[in-house]
């Protein structure tokens, strides 16, 4: 696995799909994901410090998530299947780790909230260069 860290979110109103760039850590290579309007629009608003008047999707699945006593450990993207990523999340509680399958931008939008790592397989990244 590869830590990856957030580069940029490209963001164009009059298109569907965004773009989202992460790159790796400890390197020079990076990962473009195409996401939702929405997911962008979370994961900006959250790195901007603009809280919305009442929770977004994100901000109340991870206040689930603290309320249940479980922590995001982290995100990995482990899997690029007919052009579309596969993620998985991993929570912990109660000294059990689940892993749960996700979508990368949900995962991304999660992740910026609970300050968790983002990691990539090496055949993911292989598989988009």
């Amino acid at each position: 696995m590869v830590e990856m860290e957030l580069n940029k979110i490209i963001i164009d109103e009059k298109r569907h799909d965004q773009i989202i760039v992460l790159k790796e850590k400890k390197g020079d290579r990076i990962l473009p994901i195409v996401i939702g309007l929405q997911e962008a629009s979370s994961i900006k608003m959250k790195l901007s410090g603009v809280n919305a008047p009442r929770p977004m999707t994100h901000d109340l699945l991870h206040s689930v998530i603290e309320h249940m006593e479980a922590k995001i450990e982290k995100i990995v993207i482990d899997k690029l299947e007919n052009n579309t990523f596969h993620a998985k999340l991993y929570l912990t509680a109660n000294g059990k780790t689940r892993i749960v399958d996700a979508r990368p931008s949900d995962s991304i939008a999660l992740c910026v909230r609970a300050k968790a790592p983002i990691f990539a397989e090496e055949e993911v990244l292989k598989g988009t260069g």
